[in-house]
């Protein structure tokens, strides 16, 4: 039977690929060495969880809670922009709490965009900022990533060759997956183009506490009039270690706010309100846990780019995310992302994200998480060593990506 018309519209998932290369390897005994999938290995804050079991339980918090996010969250992630960035929101009017920034950005694709509406998103870049609008109906154009001068002189040429003009523009920085990082100049000249050209700016900032320098990352609603075009997406996931919790926030424009609460109110009844008074904890509490998470990030990142070079693969080092973007090694280069990635499951033992997951871009990199303590990540590295060392074995029976149908 034919798929359904969204279905249609989606390629295949390559990450399942590697998923079933996995889960093969794993089914035959191997010790697999996890750093594909970014999802945080690390507690949720102490305070946090006795919070959640303070109001597990009662009539009130058992029911139905709020769509747009209990007022008390609102509130709290109003205090975070303000303590963090210097911008003032409106909680009523410029705060809605998702279940999760991933679905954030889904929803507000579906409030936003009509059949034919063109979306200019980076390539690469993480999967729902393109695939959200392209469910909802909408037709991506693809720009570079990377924050540079030409990254505008890209967005003018996409552009004037889009029609209809485009309605929004999507920026992903510090970057899932390349962890490039934007400074507040990059922002300050993103605003007023967007103003020129009359389209809004979503803003996917779930790695804002992950960053590894003395550059704390800035919002684009720092930037004066931003908030006239500007939506801007964060998630509880990476700061708080709360990826299965699904809490994120989108905030900024209020026409953009306004659509996305009305959809949701449609969608869903909000996340356990538990869940809701837990994040609220989180936000108006200590903040000595996120700078544990991020000087662990960091270690884990240090690890990673030392042992890998020594094993004979060098891994640029990211200032920000938790993610290494790094190139496929020189020998494997021609086979492509996707089977580089089966191939090290299968002889190393190691997972990680095949790049052209991340868009036609990602081909010849893939993504590597830092979700394995640092003795993992040096495991993972010994093994990379003895596969390369002996990659001329391992590429006899390997057909490159040119030759393939």
């Amino acid at each position: 039977m034919e798929d359904f018309y969204r279905i249609r519209r989606l390629p295949p998932y390559v990450f399942e690929v590697v998923n079933r290369a996995k889960a093969a390897a794993r089914n035959n005994g191997a010790d697999i060495i996890d750093l594909g999938m970014g999802n945080p290995d690390l507690p949720a804050p102490e305070h946090v969880i006795e919070k959640m079991k303070e109001v597990l339980g009662k009539p009130r918090t058992d029911r139905y809670s709020a769509s747009k996010g209990i007022p008390g969250l609102r509130r709290a992630q109003a205090a975070y922009y303000a303590r963090r960035f210097g911008v003032k929101l409106n909680p009523e009017t410029q705060v809605v709490a998702t279940l999760g920034s991933k679905e954030g950005f889904a929803n507000v694709a579906q409030a936003i965009t009509a059949p034919g509406d063109v979306v200019l998103v980076p390539d690469p870049s993480y999967p729902i900022h393109a695939f959200g609008f392209l469910m909802a109906g909408g037709v991506i154009r693809s720009v570079p990533s990377e924050p540079t001068p030409n990254f505008f002189a890209m967005l003018e040429h996409a552009i004037a060759r889009s029609i209809p003009k485009p309605i929004a523009v999507v920026v992903c920085y510090p970057s899932n997956p390349t962890a490039y990082v934007a400074d507040l100049d990059f922002y300050k000249e993103l605003v007023p183009f967007a103003k020129k050209h009359g389209i809004y700016i979503l803003s996917d900032l779930a790695y804002a506490e992950v960053y590894f320098d003395d550059m704390p990352p800035p919002s684009v609603l720092q930037v004066p009039g931003a908030m006239d075009v500007c939506v801007e997406f964060t998630s509880m996931s990476k700061t708080f270690s709360m990826p299965g919790w699904r809490i994120g926030f989108a905030v900024g424009n209020e026409r953009i706010i306004a659509a996305l609460a009305r959809v949701k109110s449609y969608l869903d009844y909000g996340a356990f309100t538990p869940v809701q008074v837990a994040a609220t904890a989180a936000l108006n509490g200590p903040e000595d846990c996120i700078r544990e998470m991020r000087e662990t990030y960091k270690r884990r990142r240090d690890v990673l780019v030392e042992s890998f070079g020594r094993a004979g693969w060098p891994i640029p080092a990211p200032r920000a995310s938790m993610f290494a973007w790094s190139p496929i090694p020189e020998p494997f280069l021609t086979m492509g992302s996707v089977e580089f990635s089966k191939l090290l499951v299968e002889k190393a033992e190691v997972a990680v994200s095949p790049g052209t997951g991340f868009g036609e871009r990602g081909e010849g990199y893939v993504r590597i998480a830092l979700v394995e303590n640092e003795q993992r990540i040096r495991q993972a590295a010994r093994n990379v060593r003895r596969f390369l060392e002996s990659a001329p074995e391992k590429l006899h029976n390997v057909v490159p990506l040119a030759t393939r149908r």
